[in-house]
């Protein structure tokens, strides 16, 4: 019965895990491959509609008709961080110029 253990434990000692031999260089081009998709499907459109979305911000004028905090009002009044909407006839109220979503 020793004999088997010692054998059991010899061999177990002996025989090393097997790591898998293939290139580093597959494994890079995959992970460029999956930033490259990720890049082009996700990153670069988001930029495109942020531009987008600050050059309407910066379009602002007195008397554009907007969408503010899902509210419709037409602008009176712009200041830097801010805009003053007329939302009904002498109700005027001051939301972030970030919460216009649309220019009608």
């Amino acid at each position: 019965m020793e004999e088997t253990i010692s054998v059991a434990e010899n061999v177990a000692t002996t025989v090393a895990p097997v790591a898998p031999q293939g290139s580093s260089w597959g494994m890079i081009l995959y992970l460029c491959a999956v930033f490259a998709i990720i890049y082009f499907f996700m990153v670069r459109p988001n930029k495109k509609r942020m531009a987008e979305y600050q050059k309407m911000l910066d379009s602002l004028q007195v008397g554009n008709r907007v969408i503010a905090a899902g509210i419709y009002g037409e602008i009176k009044k712009i200041n830097e961080k801010t805009i003053e909407v007329e939302i009904a006839k002498g109700v005027v109220v001051e939301v972030a110029k970030n919460a216009v979503a649309a220019v009608e």
